[in-house]
């Protein structure tokens, strides 16, 4: 009797995605532990976080371009490879320069791990089950948050940090396993030659502006640098925009989002991103230096939110089939918002079971908001354009998560000097949160423009059928 490639593909990209999840939601309960072995100050570990993001940002564009060059299956576990060693140089760094750039090329493995993943299940599935495969694909994934802010605060409290990037190496070895027994090595028929110059530019522009923003406040570079690099960014970026548009094959097809749905997806989702992106680096700092809790019962508390999540996986294709993508999206979305800013009430007083409960219904609302971001984005994309579709979409999910760290950043930063704080306090959160939430709730300006029965036949509804 053989598996469903419904079940079994998803199932095999989640072991991927599980690794990356655990390990950055793992480092973000680390960072304080990371700040003081490293002398250096807590804010500045958003380059960590955001390096990450950038090598994502950089690298996810090729990937689908590689993955019908060479083959799916070969870039897969070429990437378990790459983000294998890049943990492992994570764990013997010493300097946040050298932390940092270990970062940058842990990232080079997830741009090509995850992305190759999703791209396998959205050419192996039909349309009408894609709602289904991708909550399987995220149902053991969420395990990674789950499992990585306790382990990560138990490792650090009583071990020691450098620890939480060696339990990769397992999980890598289990996925280059299960990889190879069971996922096609698809190609495409026909590859265009590759936009070396749309890859350059691309490239140049999404890591100068973001390393430009995120060193901003005298971490590593001077401001001028800082300011400079902001500078470069933007303008390579508008001068792939003018590649593009003549270009016969881009890198990233800009046209694609003449297709409402994935602009919704893109627009509506990196706004939304933004927002939420923010939680995994403001709120263990909270937990930590605001509140005083050690690194394992932060953790523990930082947990709920995944859990949360996964529960709403498991249902969430029932809400997209009776009430549609955007009555979901739009009472979905704002209902996470509002869990956002709930966060911004913790003080060092609230009780434990009170932040944890708020954590775990906001984790629901957000989960549900992604899965519904996630397949509406690909609900009109014909299967001859889902590798570019798939490259855009990823390299917009990871720039807004980074530009989420950044704004956090800022505004902590900001709370914290106009407050006269020479450390970071609890009363300096407050502020950051509601920032992030800010920016969050604009995305729902973005989804109100879809029309009702958007994404119809992927939550298999009834207009789909009668269309």
């Amino acid at each position: 009797m053989s598996i469903p490639r419904t079940f079994v593909i998803p199932l095999i990209v989640a072991c991927a995605l599980f690794m990356e999840q655990m390990d950055s939601t793992v480092i973000s309960t680390s960072l304080p532990a990371l700040a003081l072995d490293m002398q250096v100050d807590p804010i500045s570990l958003k380059l960590a976080l955001t390096s990450y993001l950038v090598s994502l940002a950089v690298f996810i564009p090729i990937s689908g371009w590689m993955a019908d060059r060479f083959g799916s299956l070969t870039i897969f576990r070429s990437a378990i490879c790459v983000f294998m060693l890049g943990s492992i140089l994570c764990g013997i760094s010493s300097t946040l320069p050298e932390f940092v750039a270990a970062r940058f090329f842990q990232g080079i493995g997830g741009a090509m791990m995850v992305p190759v993943g999703r791209l396998v299940i959205l050419r192996s599935v039909e349309k009408v089950n894609l709602v289904k495969a991708l909550s399987y694909l995220t149902i053991p994934a969420l395990f990674g948050p789950v499992l990585g802010p306790p382990l990560g605060g138990f490792i650090t409290t009583y071990f020691h940090w450098r620890w939480i990037f060696f339990i990769n190496i397992p999980i890598s070895i289990l996925g280059l396993y299960l990889a190879t027994r069971f996922i096609p090595d698809l190609k495409a028929e026909q590859v265009s030659p590759l936009d070396w110059p749309g890859f350059v530019l691309s490239a140049l522009g999404c890591s100068l502006l973001m390393m430009g923003l995120a060193t901003a406040g005298r971490h590593l570079i001077s401001g001028e640098i800082s300011l400079a690099c902001v500078a470069g960014g933007v303008v390579f970026l508008a001068l792939y925009v003018w590649h593009a548009r003549r270009a016969k094959a881009p890198l990233i097809d800009l046209t694609l989002l003449k297709i409402p749905t994935l602009q919704a997806g893109v627009y509506g989702g990196s706004l939304y991103r933004i927002g939420i992106g923010a939680i995994p680096f403001l709120l263990p700092l909270m937990l930590q230096l605001g509140f005083g809790y050690t690194p394992f019962h932060s953790g523990l508390l930082t947990c709920a939110s995944a859990a949360g999540a996964m529960f709403m996986k498991t249902i969430a294709s029932r809400f997209l089939q009776r009430y549609g993508f955007r009555k979901v999206l739009l009472v979905n979305g704002a209902c996470g918002i509002v869990g956002l800013w709930a966060i911004a009430l913790f003080s060092p007083t609230t009780p434990y079971v009170v932040m944890m409960l708020v954590l775990l219904v906001g984790g629901c609302f957000r989960s549900l908001q992604f899965t519904s971001l996630n397949a509406i984005s690909y609900a009109d994309v014909d299967k001859v354009r889902l590798s570019q579709a798939t490259s855009m979409a990823s390299v917009a999910q990871q720039l807004s998560i980074g530009m989420g760290v950044v704004l956090a950043g800022f505004a902590l930063q900001a709370s914290n000097e106009i407050q006269g704080h020479a450390t970071l306090v609890a009363t300096d959160f407050w502020p950051a949160f509601l920032v992030v939430g800010a920016v969050a709730s604009c995305s729902l300006f973005m989804l109100r423009r879809l029309p009702p029965n958007a994404g119809a036949e992927m939550a298999g509804r009834s207009e789909a059928k009668s269309a």
